[in-house]
């Protein structure tokens, strides 16, 4: 921590793990020649901002090399495709001020007075400063206006060892095309009193839109309580990125830096190259952000997310846009998207679900396997994959690459210039998806044995669903196949480089597989 790239340290090691070792900075002997002059005087005590003293150049090359250092480390892709496809970092012409959100928390100083800020690094000490460089200017006058109210009518923040006090934290919205603002208070109460004066003071101030509290009583790291309650104004701001507005409430997840949102997006709607006939599935699509962009090019767009309000808000987005295309459900995609691919095959005897392109921007834990397999059985013809975690990035992409699928193109984008977390957004291609040949074959020309003639993958993976309940992929079925000797087709799902791992089938399924292939008399039983 606090050292950049290129420093000549003196550190003092902390814990020596295998691979790696934690150390404290202790002098800086000789600093890089990328060392900058931060611009916040709090950089080092506050928790927010880790590489602010690197050159911002430096900060996008050092974003470039961690997302392709992934993909090659975890996801077994080779360097010289990664050199080949993945394009420059998007970066800000100005990485200052970008933020449209952000969450104060409040506590006293040791003189009883209230204070407001961020929280030092992996604690829960606040460095009191109102003059965030990440935030919108407007922050510091809002804070500083609450902190005077709070101190004239003797109203304390909160205490997380004592569970007293009032105001816990002070939610600040910006629109940075419409200019609305949204103030929302945390409250360990009913109520704040005197709460109608706050309220004047705020309304002063140009763009004020929505005044709120939110009541969270709970003892909990979790900032925003279950609901909130309109003080003044209306429940939500508006705001737009490219031609979509969308409607934010203090609930709602809505990206924080707009200006790169847009060129994200706008990157994913490229790399998902629809021409208007294509059915599109966004998963984990949030307020609606990605699927109303695609539901601009796309025929159908159908949205999953598991937050109830999350999908109330995408609904009502599709709605104010006048976009008649997009659907949305309920529910964890891991459930949603294999329950519709079940669901149609019952349904439809004979076919199976369909999807041209499948975008999937999931939490930074990445998808889960029955996710990315239900997704590679649809068989789109594009997966644009959005990331906020390059390291489940490079593990999910590693399974769908043997599972058929091609990585194509890949970029890093930055939303959080000064941090060190970075989104990335990666195009999948079905292998052989551009190449179609007519031809009349026997199936004595065929490549096939006597066993692999006698059941196809969908009968083996259904029988397998019904006697055990359990779903496998066709890569587990092609790993079991070739253990006992039926022979596979040159090049099935073979991996992209020499030292790619590809995912292996567990003991127990491996047992389900063996009990298919001796019912379809594909081995024998022994």
């Amino acid at each position: 921590k606090d050292a950049v790239i290129g420093d000549v340290v003196k550190a003092k090691l902390m814990k020596a793990k295998k691979n790696y070792g934690y150390a404290r900075l202790m002098d800086i002997i000789e600093p890089s020649a990328d060392r900058v002059i931060p611009k916040c005087r709090f950089v080092r005590k506050c928790g927010g901002c880790q590489i602010q003293e690197l050159a911002y150049e430096k900060q996008l090359e050092f974003k470039e090399k961690k997302v392709k250092g992934n993909l090659e480390r975890i996801g077994g892709f080779a360097p010289e495709l990664l050199e080949r496809i993945m394009e420059p970092a998007v970066g800000m012409e100005v990485p200052f001020y970008y933020r449209n959100k952000a969450q104060f928390p409040f506590g006293m100083d040791k003189d009883g007075n209230p204070i407001t800020g961020f929280y030092a690094g992996r604690t829960h000490d606040i460095i009191a400063n109102t003059d965030c460089a990440l935030g919108v200017p407007v922050n510091k006058r809002i804070l500083e206006l609450i902190l005077a109210f709070m101190k004239e009518y003797g109203i304390a923040a909160y205490d997380e060892k004592t569970g007293h006090g009032l105001i816990r934290h002070a939610l600040i919205r910006y629109g940075f095309v419409t200019k609305e603002i949204m103030v929302c208070l945390v409250i360990n109460g009913k109520t704040i009193p005197h709460n109608e004066v706050l309220i004047k003071e705020l309304r002063k101030i140009p763009g004020m839109t929505s005044v709120s509290v939110s009541v969270n009583r709970k003892n909990t790291n979790v900032i925003m309580g279950d609901s909130y309650e309109v003080l003044w104004g209306q429940g939500f701001i508006t705001d737009y990125i490219g031609s979509i507005k969308y409607q934010i409430s203090p609930l709602s997840f809505y990206q924080v830096n707009p200006a790169q949102t847009e060129k994200l997006y706008g990157l994913a709607l490229e790399y998902a190259g629809l021409k208007g006939d294509e059915t599109v599935w966004d998963l984990y699509c949030g307020i609606g952000t990605i699927s109303l962009f695609l539901a601009q090019k796309a025929k159908q767009v159908y949205g999953v997310e598991i937050v109830p309000q999350a999908i109330e808000d995408a609904r009502n987005n599709a709605k104010i846009n006048g976009i008649g295309n997009a659907e949305f459900y309920i529910g964890r995609a891991e459930d949603v998207l294999p329950e519709y691919y079940r669901r149609y095959a019952k349904e439809h005897p004979g076919e199976t679900a369909h999807a041209d392109v499948i975008v999937v921007d999931p939490p930074r834990k990445g998808c889960e396997e029955s996710l990315l397999e239900t997704m590679a059985e649809m068989g789109p013809d594009r997966i644009v994959y959005v990331s906020c975690d390059s390291a489940t990035l490079a593990r999910d992409l590693k399974y769908l690459s043997g599972a058929g699928y091609e990585l194509v193109r890949g970029r890093a984008v930055d939303q959080f210039p000064m941090g060190v977390h970075v989104e990335t957004v990666c195009l999948l291609s079905k292998l052989n998806t551009r190449q179609h040949i007519e031809i009349d074959l026997s199936m004595d020309e065929l490549d096939l044995t006597d066993a692999e003639k006698k059941a196809t993958y969908q009968e083996i993976k259904d029988y397998v669903l019904k006697q055990s309940g359990l779903k496998v992929s066709s890569l587990y079925i092609a790993q079991v196949k070739q253990k006992c000797g039926i022979i596979e087709r040159e090049n099935y799902n073979k991996p992209k480089s020499e030292d790619a791992k590809q995912p292996q089938c567990s003991p127990e399924k491996e047992k389900a597989i063996k009990e298919a292939l001796k019912y379809f008399g594909m081995i024998r039983s022994s």
